[in-house]
């Protein structure tokens, strides 16, 4: 079994991905290969599960829920139409600069990946998985040719 983080799930499609915590590519997640019910399964949230070679690519199977995604913190809440309050959602802060970082070395591939997956989760909700999956990896080629990674 292999852990890993849910970097996004599309309940109304039933499918999405998870980076595992061992790193590398990040695994399809299908709904019928859900251990649980997918209205507890979000961004975020911690599952095992078992990778298989599908058709596209890896596969998640016989997949668990280990901690559910912690919930987001709300700030800047403003009054919509008929005078209820909603609210915006926090971005995450951005990975700290060399100069700040406790190791002194720039963020690494793959803590640069999930950093933008986030921000694009966050920031443009309605982005497909091939769309995050595309612009992430625009991005991330663009930091590596520059040197930032």
């Amino acid at each position: 079994m292999v852990q890993g983080k849910v970097i996004r799930f599309d309940e109304v499609r039933g499918y999405g991905f998870v980076a595992p915590d061992t790193g590398g590519d990040d695994v399809f997640i299908h709904v019928n290969d859900l251990e649980f019910d997918k209205r507890h399964l979000a961004v975020g949230a911690v599952v095992d599960f078992k990778v298989e070679d599908g058709d596209r690519g890896l596969k998640a199977s016989t997949v668990t829920l280990v901690a559910p995604a912690p919930v987001p913190a709300m700030v800047g809440a403003s009054t919509g139409s008929g005078g209820v309050a909603t609210p915006a959602p926090a971005f995450l802060p951005p990975l700290p600069d060399a100069a700040t970082r406790p190791d002194g070395d720039a963020p690494s591939e793959r803590e640069l990946a999930v950093e933008v997956t986030e921000v694009l989760l966050a920031g443009v909700p309605t982005l497909t998985a091939e769309q995050v999956l595309a612009t992430r990896g625009a991005f991330v080629a663009v930091a590596r040719s520059h040197g930032w990674v």
